[in-house]
């Protein structure tokens, strides 16, 4: 089973923000990453099929499948490099799942990773918010 990194997405407001920011990073650097301080130890994990899971404006909404690490450049040249997170350009909308605001990454479990948008066949027709509403109450 892969394993899956959460992280809060600053800076955007929406899922269409994010994918906009990206586009322009895609034209100017050939590829879509995110930076970060520390080194995942579980990669071997997360290169088996991970997913980079997305949190705007408290709720887990989008995915983006890690396809690679490297390192990156770090700000001072006395400090250690950084580790860059290669993503796949695509966006993959989820479940909107609410999630509680925290520094840095987390590592997130596949059974604890909201669906795809439209992967579930329960709540048919049921608008994405207040399906997102009904979970955060323990209602559904």
């Amino acid at each position: 089973m892969p394993l899956h990194i959460r992280k809060l997405c600053v800076g955007a407001d929406t899922v269409e923000d994010l994918k906009e920011w990206q586009d322009g990073r895609l034209a100017q650097l050939g590829s879509i990453g995110h930076v970060t301080r520390m080194w995942p130890k579980r990669q071997d994990e997360v290169l088996e099929g991970g997913s980079l899971y997305w949190i705007i404006k408290g709720v887990m909404r989008v995915r983006q499948r890690i396809i690679g690490f490297e390192e990156w450049p770090a700000d001072d040249p006395e400090d250690k490099p950084k580790c860059r997170l290669v993503l796949d350009p695509e966006l993959v909308l989820t479940e909107p799942w609410p999630h509680r605001p925290f520094q840095g990454w987390r590592y997130l479990k596949p059974e604890e990773a909201p669906p795809d948008l439209g992967a579930r066949d329960d709540g048919e027709g049921m608008p994405a918010e207040l399906a997102a509403e009904l979970r955060a109450i323990g209602a559904w």
